[in-house]
Formats: C-alpha cells, structure tokens, sequence
C-alpha cells in the first residue's frame, strides 16, 4: 500500500472543503492561527488576545499548549496551519533565555514562508486604556513611520507581513465616516519596533472638511526584533505571483495627471467628407414647406435679375429693348 496516495472525498462537504483550499483567482481575506507554547504568560498571553480582538472573525485559536519550536523544526506548525486552513500564525512562548516572545509568520504551499520572532519590552493592553473603543470587524488604517522600512530586506518583510496579517476583504469604495482605526508602526533607532492603536475623531472644522483627532485606545508595545527566517527571492517572487487573467495591461494613449484624473488621446484618419452621401439621408432631406419656400426665393431672385437688367439697357439706349 503507497503512503503517497491520494485520498479522493467521499461527502459532498469533503470535496466542498478540497476545492476551498485550492488556489483561486480572487483570495479571500486570510485567516489566522494562534497557538500557545510549552509556556504562556503574562504579556504574551495579553498580546494574542488583543491581536485576536483586532483580527476577529478571521482566526482559528488553539488553547492547548504545544511542544513546538518553530525555528529549529516547524513541521507541527505547518500540519497545524494546514489542517485549520490558516495562511497566517502567531505562536506565543515565554523562556528564560527568550522572555515574552512571540513570533508571527506565513504559509505558502503549506510551508513556512516569512516568521519573525519579536520580544515584548514594553505592553499595554486594550483593557488598560480607560476610553471608549471602536465597533468589531473595522479595517484600520496601517501607518508606517519613517524610511527605515524600506533600509533594509527584512524589515521590508515585517513590513509586508503586518500589512497581510491586518488586511481584511477588498472594498471598492469606501465613506469617511467608516475610517474609525489607526495602527501606527515606528522603527527606532535601536531598530526596536512600536506599534500603537488610535480611533479616529471627526471633529466640527466650520468647512465641509472635518478636523481629525487621534485618541489612543490601545494595544501599545514596543518590540525588539530577535530572530528572523525570510524566503529566498525566487520563492518569494513565485508567492507574489498573480494570474494572467488579473494582470493590468498597459494601456496605449490614456495617462493620469497629479490629481488622479485620467486623459485619452484620440487619433482620427483623414476624414474624406467628400465622398459622403447626405442627400439620401431622411433626416438630411427637406421639407415640402422648406422646397416651397425655395422656390419662391428663386422667382424672387429671378424677377429682380430680369428688372435690373432692363433698368440697365434703358439708360444704354439699347434699341432691342421694349
């Protein structure tokens, strides 16, 4: 008997399940994992539940404790991540040698693709900031400080992978009033980084445009970043890849200014107007009282032509005439 065989669905709901986890041409919005270690506690334990509340609904939460260590064999992560359909996790530990840790990371083709471990100096969370919060299911505003992010491969990474693990569906408009969060990330000097939480305040300005204020409402931590794993570039080109049928083609002689408007040019062949039938066009053709009135116009025209030519041969002293 192969171990490698493929198991076919027997239910209805299986095979639903099968065609769920295959590829699509529009991804869903990604759900992610959380998962204790062999030891979680105190702030670790205050940060996945905030990052939960901010996540919520997409996440799958896994209470038991588990003997995983990610870094050196993340094979159990991957089964975990497979078996709950997860692109995303976050695998919280504390030790002695690595206090409050938590590490946030990917799945590609049911591997690791991108984890980074971060160490927790400094946490407040949602419950200790004594002011109103806002609504569940808000898609925040992710703000990120500085140029640092873009210094270096691996922040350029964390960067990407905090704008995955908040992102939510894709929404093709959306009104002022519906911008309620803020996540703010701030890379130091001592390249530790901060993330903080507001709610956005539309405040009376006097104009059509409100006045906004920033309220913190939490979680607010200070991480330092501890141990990386990255994918290569051609792995991470080959996750970034996207379908022939979703792909903008260049388009020939349509541009867009400073302000967003979009410009055409249209070019037009010689127009031979020469050539162009307009009598026999119904809406081209004239009226009977319109041929009428161009009849009268040319006895008209007639009679005056023939009394000033006889006018003309009178002073002549033309014999011929009468």
């Amino acid at each position: 008997m192969s171990l490698l065989r493929i198991r076919k669905p027997k239910t209805r709901k299986g095979k639903k399940v099968l065609l769920a986890r295959e590829p699509q041409l529009i991804e869903s919005a990604r759900t992610m994992l959380f998962l204790d270690g062999r030891k979680c506690g105190g702030n670790v334990k205050l940060c996945m539940k905030d990052l939960q509340a901010l996540k919520k609904p997409l996440v799958k939460i896994l209470n038991r404790k588990n003997d995983i260590t990610p870094f050196d064999d993340p094979s159990s992560l991957e089964f975990l991540t497979m078996k709950n359909d997860a692109a995303l996790f976050s695998f919280g530990s504390t030790s002695k040698k690595r206090p409050d840790n938590i590490i946030l990371g990917r799945i590609f083709e049911n591997e690791v693709l991108d984890m980074f471990e971060l160490g927790i100096k400094r946490y407040q969370a949602i419950s200790e900031f004594k002011n109103e919060k806002i609504g569940a299911c808000v898609k925040p505003c992710l703000v990120f400080n500085g140029p640092k992010w873009a210094q270096t491969e691996e922040l350029r990474r964390l960067r990407n992978l905090f704008i995955d693990t908040f992102q939510r569906e894709k929404v093709d408009s959306i009104r002022l009033q519906g911008i309620e969060h803020v996540l703010s990330f701030t890379v130091t000097d001592d390249m530790n980084i901060l993330m903080r939480s507001y709610r956005i305040l539309l405040k009376k300005s006097g104009q059509k445009t409100p006045r906004i204020e920033l309220e913190e409402i939490g979680p607010s931590a200070d991480f330092a970043i501890r141990r990386t794993k990255i994918a290569s570039e051609d792995l991470y080109k080959q996750a970034r890849k996207q379908p022939k049928q979703l792909r903008v083609g260049k388009k020939k002689n349509i541009s867009t200014d400073a302000l967003g408007n979009t410009k055409g040019r249209v070019h037009l062949g010689k127009q031979q107007t020469g050539s162009i039938q307009t009598r026999r066009v119904k809406a081209l053709r004239k009226t009977p009282e319109e041929k009428k009135e161009n009849r009268q116009r040319k006895k008209v025209a007639l009679k005056s032509a023939a009394a000033e030519a006889l006018a003309a041969s009178q002073l002549q002293g033309n014999p011929f005439s009468s």
